[in-house]
């Protein structure tokens, strides 16, 4: 039994959790919130990351905050670095004072 969890991107966030449930495409998101339809498409896909201009359209459409998209990409690529570093993060040894 596998007891990791998949390292979720903001992008399936986005698609799960707010385009799915309100019937929102991402055409449709592009053109509300003033950005290229592919930039859209490469977020849902996880192909893009979430950037500060991103984070605020996407907070000023759905009510949310930016720190919460910003949060999402920030936790999506400490994980992945994690996994990328994991053996060297293990051969530093922490100071002691």
């Amino acid at each position: 039994m596998n007891d990791i969890l998949n390292n979720i991107h903001p992008g399936e966030v986005l698609q799960e959790e707010f385009l799915l449930p309100m019937s929102i495409s991402a055409y449709k998101l592009s053109k509300e919130i003033h950005i290229p339809q592919t930039r859209i498409s490469q977020i849902v896909k996880g192909h893009r990351r979430i950037t500060a201009d991103t984070a605020l359209r996407l907070a000023a459409f759905f009510g949310t905050s930016p720190q919460f998209w910003l949060g999402l990409q920030d936790d999506y690529d400490l994980e992945e670095q994690v996994n990328v570093l994991k053996d060297e993060l293990k051969s530093i040894i922490r100071i002691t004072a």
